[in-house]
């Protein structure tokens, strides 16, 4: 399986800079921003704001909200503003079933072609996240949970429904922040170590199961975190 276990906030693609067109370098910055919540939902940004921040044009720039427009994970507010979409109760809802579906089935694909090499793996992923929620470092905790995630997922040989993942983690991203604000990195549990456990045995079912609890979990979060900040009924 081979997994890069490299960071996918140093730079996404895994070329330098000046190796990548600007236009998916600008795309993949700017869709980091919006994955790991530097970009609040909610928030509003102008296309010139951008140019400036990424020290870009404004032609890949453009390139990029086009794209992440047509994805979900900004909405045009016009005059030259985008923002992220704010979830509210319907979303959620929607999110947590895609996700409780399509995750789980990838990682039981996974699991067949796992080798002891992609545990470790994975494992260094997970200790890195678990130092991370120690420490309170909230920017890793959830840079190194969406990269433990999707190396399972990218190992599932399931281009179509990885893809789709992908998306979804694009609009409940933002989020994720916003639980951490809450609730702070420290009480943030998951069901890694159990996922772990059952990827080591090999046991397609046990980590299926494992990784349901995992996403229901971090979804019941995003329900009770929005409900505060939103004042909204997100509530089970």
């Amino acid at each position: 399986m081979n997994i890069d276990v490299r960071s996918q906030r140093a730079t996404p693609s895994g070329d330098t800079p000046g190796k990548t067109p600007a236009h998916q370098r600008v795309y993949e910055q700017l869709r980091d921003k919006i994955l790991f919540g530097d970009l609040a939902p909610g928030q509003a940004i102008t296309i010139q704001g951008l140019v400036e921040e990424l020290n870009a044009g404004m032609t890949p720039v453009r390139e990029a909200l086009r794209r992440l427009i047509a994805q979900g994970a900004l909405t045009h507010q016009g005059n030259r503003r985008v923002s992220v979409p704010e979830l509210d109760a319907q979303g959620v809802e929607e999110l947590g079933f895609m996700r409780e579906t399509l995750e789980p089935e990838l990682t039981r694909r996974a699991v067949l072609n796992m080798k002891d090499d992609d545990i470790q793996a994975l494992t260094s992923c997970d200790d890195d996240l678990n130092l991370a929620i120690s420490t309170g470092d909230v920017g890793g905790y959830l840079t190194h949970n969406y990269r433990f995630h999707k190396m399972i997922y990218d190992g599932a040989n399931a281009p179509i429904m990885t893809a789709t993942v992908d998306r979804l983690w694009l609009r409940f991203g933002p989020s994720l922040r916003v639980v951490c604000g809450r609730f702070g990195t420290s009480n943030l549990p998951d069901k890694h170590a159990e996922l772990l456990d059952a990827l080591t045995r090999r046991d397609a079912p046990a980590a299926a199961q494992a990784m349901a609890e995992d996403v229901a979990q971090g979804m019941r979060q995003v329900r009770a975190a929005l409900a505060e900040t939103q004042g909204n009924a997100l509530t089970d």
